[in-house]
C-alpha cells in the first residue's frame, strides 16, 4: 500500500469519527453504537400527568443508538410526555429506505395519537425532515434539533468519496456533504414549528481545524439553521454530548411546551 493510500485510508477513518462525533475514545460506551430496539417511556401514573399524554418521539444519530436519547427520555417522560425512543439502522440504509423504516415504525406507535413531537439529534433531524417531507403529519407537534446538520458536513467533503468512509459508515453519511446537491440542502425549508439547539464546544481537537467558524466538533453553528425554523439557541457543548446535557433537556421542555426557547 502506497504512502499516499495508508495516508486516505487514515484520513477517511479520522473523518467518519469526527462525523460521529468522536464518540470513540471520546468516553461514550462502546453499546451505544451497537443496534437497540426501540422504547417507549409512559409518563408517570399521576392524574394530572395521565390524562392525555402527548407523544414524543427522539431519533438518536448516525452511528448511535436508542441508548445515547434515554436519559433525555427519561426526562420527557417525567414531565408527561409517553415518549418513543425509536432505533433504526442509520449506516445501513439509504435515506429512502431511513424515511420507509421510521413511517413503519411512527405508524405503529403513533398513528392515533392527537398530538406528536419529535426531538432529534444530527442525522435525525436531518431525516424527520425527510420523513415529513414525504409523509406529512395532520397531528404534528413541535420538533426540536438537537446539532443538526441542516447544510452538512465538512467532514463528508473531505472523505465521502472513498470507499471505507462508506463502508464504515454507509450509504445515508455519503449523502450529508455540504454541497447544493447533498440530502440536508434538497429538503424544503421548514414549513413547521421547529426549535434548533447548536452546540459550541468540541472534544475533537483535530475537528475543528476541518470546520470554518464556531462549531461542536462535528457541526458547525451556521450549519444547524434552518430556513423556516422558530426559534434557535447555542449552548457551550459537544455534539457527542449535547443529547445528555442538562440544558439542552430544560431547553428542549420549553420549546415543546411554549414554541420557543428561554433566552
Amino acid at each position: 500500500m502506497s504512502r499516499v493510500s495508508i495516508l486516505h485510508r487514515r484520513l477517511a477513518l479520522l473523518c467518519a469519527a469526527l462525523l460521529l462525533g468522536g464518540a470513540v475514545g471520546a468516553g461514550v460506551d462502546v453499546a451505544a453504537l451497537r443496534p437497540a430496539s426501540s422504547e417507549l417511556l409512559d409518563p408517570p401514573s399521576e392524574p394530572a400527568l395521565a390524562a392525555a399524554p402527548e407523544d414524543v418521539v427522539l431519533l438518536h444519530g448516525l452511528g448511535r443508538n436508542a441508548r445515547v436519547m434515554r436519559p433525555l427520555a427519561r426526562e420527557l417522560a417525567q414531565a408527561g410526555y409517553r415518549v418513543h425512543n425509536l432505533d433504526y439502522p442509520s449506516t445501513s440504509e439509504t435515506p429512502d429506505e431511513l424515511v420507509e423504516y421510521l413511517h413503519r415504525e411512527i405508524s405503529a406507535c403513533c398513528a392515533w395519537s392527537g398530538r406528536v413531537h419529535f426531538v432529534t439529534h444530527s442525522l435525525g433531524g436531518v431525516l424527520v425532515r425527510a420523513y415529513l417531507a414525504a409523509h406529512p403529519m395532520p397531528q404534528l407537534g413541535r420538533v426540536v434539533m438537537l446539532a443538526p446538520p441542516n447544510h452538512g458536513s465538512e467532514y463528508v467533503d473531505v472523505a465521502g468519496d472513498w470507499r471505507l468512509f462508506r463502508v464504515v459508515l454507509g450509504p445515508t453519511a455519503m449523502q450529508l456533504g455540504t454541497a447544493a446537491t447533498s440530502l440536508p440542502n434538497r429538503l424544503p425549508r421548514a414549513d413547521f414549528e421547529v426549535g434548533v439547539i447548536a452546540g459550541t464546544g468540541s472534544i475533537n481537537p483535530l475537528g475543528g481545524a476541518l470546520i470554518p467558524g464556531a462549531n461542536d466538533g462535528t457541526v458547525s453553528v451556521t450549519s444547524t439553521q434552518l430556513a423556516g425554523m422558530r426559534d434557535w439557541i447555542a449552548l457551550p457543548v459537544s455534539h457527542t454530548f449535547i443529547m445528555r446535557n442538562a440544558e439542552a433537556a430544560r431547553q428542549t421542555l420549553e420549546f415543546l411546551r411554549a414554541g420557543r426557547f428561554a433566552h
